[in-house]
């Protein structure tokens, strides 16, 4: 079930960066990884390059830029927009790692 929201997620970010030349310009030269530590599943990664999201893959990444933690059922909740990522995060469900800028790429990743 994760894996396919994982999927989801990757389809309507790049289909959505595909609509929106300008997300996609914000984006040009970035190249980033990020992680997903799910603390009662596993960890997956996916890499940000030129605007597209690819490589999404099941296990630990080796040098994340922007690490995602929290439950499966809150980073399923966030995915379908049923919880906020201000109110995961004020709640403790959700914890981020990462430089600034990397932290504000998360509002693109779930648009």
């Amino acid at each position: 079930m994760i894996e396919e929201a994982l999927a989801g997620l990757v389809e309507r970010f790049n289909r959505h960066a595909d609509h929106n030349p300008g997300v996609r310009a914000e984006l040009v030269g970035i190249s980033r990884t990020i992680a997903i530590r799910l603390t009662d599943e596993r960890q997956y990664a996916v890499d940000l390059k030129e605007g597209r999201l690819s490589g999404l893959r099941s296990g630990a990444a080796d040098k994340a830029d922007l690490t995602i933690v929290t439950d499966s059922v809150t980073f399923l909740g966030l995915l379908r927009r049923e919880i906020g990522p201000m109110r995961a995060l004020a709640t403790r469900k959700l914890s981020i790692t990462g430089s600034i800028e990397d932290k504000l790429l998360l509002r693109r990743l779930l648009a």
